[in-house]
């Protein structure tokens, strides 16, 4: 999979989404990723499952994936079919647990203000920018090359088995 450019739409969330909101506890039995997927972020809204069929890109606010350090939060989201998280700021065990899992996260200070739930908005890693909707470009810090190769391979895991980078 190469990451250079993301299309997808926009589901909205806000500040301080916790891990139990991403995948609340009772589903932390479950392994397959498909099956939390079923569930990703129930604990914010019982319909959201339903909108991930059609929404890949999620735009949070600020301290996105705060709480336990739990894995099982970023497998539901890749189960659910998400591309990337873009957030105001995440907490630093799940962005490393994103990482380490293959889902893309990105930093933009004041997205949420930017799109609007539902928009279709462009990722281009290359160029370290979000395009939204209107044309308008967001900037962000890029993303460093081993970190790319992660999540294009699928998480570490998948990165190491294919050998380390000489």
């Amino acid at each position: 999979m190469s990451l250079k450019v993301i299309r997808g739409k926009v589901l909205k969330v806000g500040d301080n989404i916790d891990t139990d909101a991403i995948i609340p506890g009772r589903y932390l039995t479950l392994t397959d990723p498909r099956e939390l997927g079923k569930h990703a972020l129930e604990g914010l809204d019982p319909n959201i499952p339903n909108l991930l069929t059609d929404r890949q890109i999620i735009v949070a606010g600020r301290n996105f994936g705060c709480g336990s350090s739990r894995e099982h939060a970023v497998l539901a989201l890749l189960g659910a079919g998400v591309k990337a998280v873009i957030a105001e700021s995440f907490a630093r065990i799940f962005y490393r647990n994103a990482i380490n899992r293959g889902l893309l996260t990105i930093e933009v200070p004041k997205i949420r203000d930017e799109v609007s739930d539902g928009e279709e908005v462009m990722i281009d890693l290359e160029k370290s920018a979000v395009v939204t909707a209107s044309g308008k470009t967001l900037s962000f810090k890029p993303i460093p090359k081993e970190l790319v190769e992660i999540i294009e391979a699928g998480g570490l895991i998948e990165r190491l088995k294919k050998g380390l980078p000489e």
